[in-house]
C-alpha cells in the first residue's frame, strides 16, 4: 500500500509545484485544511506537508494516528504547538532554508531602499516634484557597518550578499561560530550591545519564541546611533512597535525597512504609516518563484527520507531529542 502525503495549500502555483515534483509511489492528497477531504485522509496520512498555522496544533495528532513527519514550507514555526508536539512524538521540519536566499535578497533590498529613501524619492517624482528635496540624507552600502542578529542560513546568505556591496560585517548569535568559520564568512561575533551601538544598519534574522519575544525594544533602540537603520524580515513580535515609532519619530533613529508586523495584517490606523523613515513591504521577503518550488522539493526531499528509515533533516530545535 502506497504512503499517504497530505499537502495541504490553499495557492494554485504550490499545488502545481506538488503535482509536478511529487515523488512516485506514494498516494498525494492536495486539499484545503480543515476540509472534510483534509479530515478523512488524516486519518491514515504517514506525512503531512503545509504552513505551520494550517496544521499544527492539539488536535492533529490524535487526527492522524499513523502520522510519521510533519514538513512546513514556512521557515518559521512559532504558531506550531510545541507542548503537544513533544508529546506526540512527531518530528516537525521546517523547510530548510527554502527561502533563504529570497529573505537575504529582501533584506539587502530595504537596506538599499531605505539608504536611498527610495519610496520618498518614488513620491516626490509621482506627485511632479523633480528633486523637489534636495536635502534628502542618501547613503551608499559601501563602508557602511552591518550588524546581523541571528547568523543561520538566512543570516549567513545576507552577510555575503552585503560584502559584494563593500560592508563590514558584525553578528549576533547564541550560537556562535569558530573562528575559522568566522574567517571563512568574513564576520566577526560581538555582544549584543556592542553589535547595536556600532552599527550602521541592524539586520533582523531571528525566530521568535520567548526568548526574542521584543528583544529589541526601547533600551535596545537607546544604544542605536541616530544615524542607523533597523531593518526586519523575520517576525513583528521580535521589535516592540511602540518601541520603534517612539524612536522614529523621535530621530533617534533614522530609519526602518519592515518586511513584518506585530499584529498581521496590521492594522490601518498603524502608526508606522504615518512616517516618512521606513520603508514597508506585507510579509513578502519570502515567497517568490523559486522559493516556492524550493519549498516543495526540500519537503518531498525530507519524506522520501523518512521513508526509507533515515532521519529526517531540519527537525526544529524543541524536538531535536525527541
Amino acid at each position: 500500500m502506497s504512503s499517504k502525503i497530505v499537502f495541504v495549500t490553499t495557492f494554485p502555483a504550490a499545488a502545481d509545484f506538488a503535482r509536478e515534483l511529487a515523488p512516485t509511489g506514494y498516494e498525494l492528497i492536495i486539499t484545503e485544511a480543515r476540509s472534510a477531504e483534509y479530515n478523512t485522509a488524516m486519518a491514515t496520512a504517514e506525512y503531512l506537508v503545509g504552513f505551520v498555522d494550517m496544521l499544527v496544533d492539539h488536535e492533529l495528532y490524535a487526527a492522524a494516528p499513523n502520522l510519521k513527519l510533519i514538513q512546513l514550507l514556512s521557515a518559521g514555526y512559532d504558531r506550531a504547538d510545541i507542548p503537544a508536539a513533544q508529546k506526540a512524538r512527531v518530528p516537525i521540519a521546517n523547510n530548510g532554508g527554502a527561502n533563504s536566499v529570497a529573505v537575504s535578497e529582501h533584506a539587502l533590498l530595504l537596506m538599499l531602499a531605505t539608504s536611498r529613501q527610495l519610496v520618498r524619492q518614488h513620491g516626490d517624482v509621482a506627485a511632479g516634484r523633480w528633486r523637489g528635496n534636495n536635502l534628502l540624507a542618501l547613503h551608499e552600502l559601501r563602508n557602511r557597518s552591518l550588524g546581523i542578529i541571528g547568523l543561520g542560513a538566512i543570516g549567513k546568505k545576507t552577510a555575503r550578499l552585503a560584502q559584494a556591496f563593500g560592508m563590514s560585517i558584525t553578528y549576533y548569535d547564541i550560537e556562535r561560530l569558530s573562528e575559522a568559520e568566522e574567517d571563512a564568512l568574513g564576520v566577526r561575533f560581538r555582544l549584543l550591545r556592542e553589535l547595536l551601538a556600532g552599527s550602521d544598519l541592524v539586520s533582523l534574522h531571528v525566530p521568535l519564541n520567548p526568548s526574542t519575544q521584543h528583544m529589541i525594544g526601547a533600551a535596545e533602540l537607546a544604544l542605536m546611533k541616530s544615524t542607523a537603520t533597523l531593518i526586519n524580515t523575520s517576525r513583528g513580535p521580535v521589535i516592540d512597535e511602540a518601541a520603534l515609532h517612539d524612536a522614529l519619530s523621535n530621530s533617534r533613529i533614522a530609519g526602518a525597512g519592515l518586511d513584518v508586523f506585530d499584529v498581521e495584517p496590521p492594522a490601518p490606523e498603524n502608526p508606522l504609516f504615518g512616517l516618512n523613515n521606513v520603508t514597508l513591504t506585507p510579509h513578502m521577503a519570502g515567497p517568490t518563484f523559486e522559493s516556492n518550488k524550493a519549498r516543495v522539493r526540500n519537503a518531498f526531499d525530507n519524506v522520501q527520507r523518512v521513508n526509507r528509515g533515515a532521519a529526517p533533516l531540519w527537525v526544529i530545535p524543541e524536538l531535536e531529542d525527541g
